[in-house]
Parts: structure tokens; C-alpha cells; sequence
């Protein structure tokens, strides 16, 4: 594969054309990337056509995929994996990488179904990988060495931030980030109701709140500080702030966060249990 080793991009397909999907197809165009260095796979011909008006990049059949491309992302939803790996099995071999963005599904199940030594790396990407913001976990399955991780992390940092984490950790990474602007959106949207419950107009309530949720991210990102110094900043004593973090208390919510990012990583471990080859 001349991506891995020489100064050529490795020619990229990404076989499912959901919302993960076209996010990292668009993203690597912006980035830069070669329209003919790009094809992808789609079930839907609608769907398919629609993408290739859009990006210009090729639509292709499985093998064909597996012929030209040095790197297949695997973008399919977890319960489409099985039809999808036992249509690659017959038609992929190493060199090429295999990249998984599949929730909860280890890099052994890959590594079983598909020929002796194909390098698999499994990720959990977000969906902010549609504004250009993601934050993707990367691991190593047992054939993939750095200059595959390598090659992933200059793929997927087209559309964000990119860390390396032991696969061990995939599932807490699932539930934490992968899941993690759920979290957000809902929280934004209970303000948002508060807000209106205040008497505010939805609109006012969207814009004071959506803009605030902008700032306080930006300014974790750009002062550095922890969390815990930044809202201690804005908590004046016997203030109105404090009086609303001591209902939050009250009211346990913290300890609901900490409950719902476990189960969702119990969910992740789950689905990948229920793919597993014994």
C-alpha cells in the first residue's frame, strides 16, 4: 500500500453512505483530498446517485472497493455488519485496511470473519464529524501496527480531533463521546424549556442558550482551565448561580450523569457480546 509508506495518499473507500459516512467523504474533500482518490459503497441507488451529484466521488459495488481502495472504512450501522463482512470475506486481503466505525464491535470480530492478516483499527467517531468537529478513539486490532494508526488518524483528522486509546477502553469511549453530544442536546433543551417556562420567547430561549453552550465550550478550549475553575468563576457567594447548582445537587444530578454514561457502556459492551465468535 503506497499511502502507508511514500508521500501518495492511500485511495479511500467508505462502504456505507450514512450521515458518519458522507460527514468523512466530505471532509476529506475539503481537506484536500483527490475526488478520484475517494469511492464509496450505498445500497440505495437513490441515495448513492444523490451522494455522487453531490461530492462527484464514484459510486461502487463491494468488490470493486475491495480491489481499488488501500483502506475500507466501515460505516454501517452495528446490525448490518454480519451481510456486509460476509460479502467482504471473499474479496479482501491484506494489505488493506479495514477501519471499523461500528458501535461496540470488536476488531476480533473482523479479524475471525475475514482473511488471515487484513490490519483492522476500530473507532468511535461523533456525530459533530458533520460540522467538522468530531472527536474520534482509534485502537489497534491484532494486525495493525502504528503506521495503520498512522494512516487513520490522518483520515479521520479531516473532520476533527483524534486520540489513541487501548481498545479496552472502546466502550467507555463509546459512552462517553460517541454518545456524548446527546448529552448536550438534551441539556440544551431543557434549558431552553426553561426558558420558556420563564416567560421568554422560544426563539430568545434558543439563541441565549445555544450561544452560551458556544462560549463556555470555547472557553474551555482556549483557557485551559478546568471545568471546576471556570464555573467557580461565575458562582459568587449567596449568588444566583450557586442557589441553581445546589438544586442540581439536590436533585442528583450528577450522580444521573455518572449512571447514564455506565449504562451506556454496559449497552456498547453488550452489543459487541452479541457479535462475538466463540
Amino acid at each position: 500500500m503506497d499511502g502507508y509508506e511514500g508521500a501518495a495518499e492511500p485511495v479511500i473507500a467508505v462502504l456505507g453512505a450514512g450521515k458518519i459516512g458522507e460527514a468523512l467523504l466530505s471532509g476529506l474533500l475539503s481537506g484536500g483530498r483527490r475526488v478520484d482518490d475517494l469511492m464509496f459503497t450505498e445500497r440505495h441507488a437513490e441515495r448513492a446517485a444523490e451522494m455522487t451529484t453531490r461530492y462527484g466521488i464514484r459510486a461502487v459495488d463491494l468488490p470493486t472497493a475491495a480491489k481499488e481502495a488501500d483502506v475500507l472504512v466501515v460505516a454501517v450501522k452495528p446490525q448490518d455488519i454480519d451481510p456486509l463482512l460476509d460479502e467482504l470475506a471473499p474479496v479482501v486481503s491484506p494489505p488493506t485496511l479495514v477501519v471499523s466505525l461500528c458501535a461496540g464491535l470488536p476488531t476480533e470480530l473482523f479479524e475471525r470473519r475475514l482473511p488471515a492478516g487484513v490490519p483492522v483499527v476500530r473507532v468511535m467517531p461523533n456525530t459533530p464529524a458533520v460540522v467538522g468537529q468530531a472527536m474520534s478513539a482509534i485502537s489497534a486490532g491484532g494486525h495493525a501496527g502504528p503506521e495503520h494508526l498512522d494512516v487513520v488518524e490522518r483520515v479521520l483528522s479531516a473532520v476533527g480531533k483524534v486520540v489513541r486509546v487501548p481498545e479496552s477502553q472502546q466502550d467507555a469511549v463509546t459512552a462517553l463521546s460517541g454518545s456524548g453530544p446527546a448529552y448536550f442536546f438534551y441539556l440544551v433543551e431543557a434549558m431552553i424549556d426553561a426558558g420558556i417556562l420563564l416567560g421568554l420567547p422560544r426563539n430568545v430561549a434558543e439563541k441565549l442558550i445555544i450561544q452560551s453552550a458556544v462560549g463556555a465550550a470555547t472557553m474551555l478550549v482556549e483557557t485551559g482551565e478546568h471545568p471546576v475553575t471556570l464555573r467557580e468563576a461565575i458562582t459568587s457567594p449567596a449568588g444566583t448561580t450557586i442557589m441553581a447548582i445546589r438544586e442540581l445537587e439536590r436533585h442528583g444530578v450528577r450522580a444521573a450523569l455518572l449512571a447514564a454514561i455506565e449504562a451506556a457502556r454496559d449497552r456498547s459492551q453488550e452489543l459487541g457480546r452479541a457479535h462475538r465468535i466463540d
